[in-house]
């Protein structure tokens, strides 16, 4: 039941960023805000699948036991391309708000960034192995947790300031999807049933992207 359930979610959280985001690629009519989201959408995707197509083969077949160092690899790559997705994240914020200078906050971005994705690649995480040390779990996160907090906070005021409608829940997606996110990191290998938090982790990414999708169909009603 869990293979069903499970590879039946993933396809459909799959199939749907990725396409919202070639959408948004194709059909933003030159809004670079949008094409920003649209790029950032379709990495939040194929990033995932590298983690969540080999889960669904394990699943359907012989069981996550034989598949640890393919996993553990996606796991790598995937926790690079969510990064990536809170970079070009930011960089939506200062296109939507029209914001420049701040280049402490840019600079901030880009340590916490570079930050997270070199402890991701160093050796000790032991991602290929069945035991991979929760330490390093928490020392890859922090930069991360950090991160999405600065992301939240200047969504948050920024569309509280601008009356931004469109985008007046989007911080709340990214806190959502965080409070489920680290209880797994924490968790989640001490007590397995904790690991049910990465459905309303996903629910919240694909509210994010539905977030810009909605936005970019509103902006050419007007």
């Amino acid at each position: 039941m869990q293979a069903i359930f499970e590879t039946l979610f993933d396809i459909f959280y799959l199939i749907t960023v990725i396409t919202l985001g070639i959408l948004m690629i194709r059909k933003n009519k030159g809004e670079k805000q949008y094409l920003l989201y649209g790029i950032m959408a379709v990495t939040l995707g194929c990033g995932d699948a590298f983690h969540l197509v080999p889960r669904a083969i394990a699943l359907c077949t012989t069981g996550l036991a034989d598949y640890t160092a393919v996993l553990g690899i996606g796991k790598l790559i995937t926790s690079i391309t969510m990064t990536v997705f809170y970079v070009l994240l930011y960089y939506v914020w200062r296109v939507r708000y029209k914001v420049s200078g701040i280049n402490g906050v840019t600079a901030a971005v880009w340590v916490l960034s570079l930050s997270r994705i070199l402890l991701c690649l160093m050796p000790q995480n032991a991602w290929a192995s069945a035991n991979a040390p929760l330490s390093w779990g928490i020392y890859r996160n922090i930069p991360f947790a950090l991160l999405g907090l600065l992301i939240v906070v200047l969504f948050y005021c920024s569309a509280k300031a601008e009356n931004d409608r469109p985008f007046r829940f989007l911080w709340l997606t990214v806190v959502l999807s965080f409070s489920c996110y680290i209880p797994v990191v924490l968790f989640a290998d001490a007590v397995p049933v904790v690991g049910i938090l990465m459905i309303p982790k996903t629910c919240a990414y694909v509210w994010t992207v539905l977030i810009g999708y909605n936005a970019m169909k509103g902006s050419k009603t007007k």
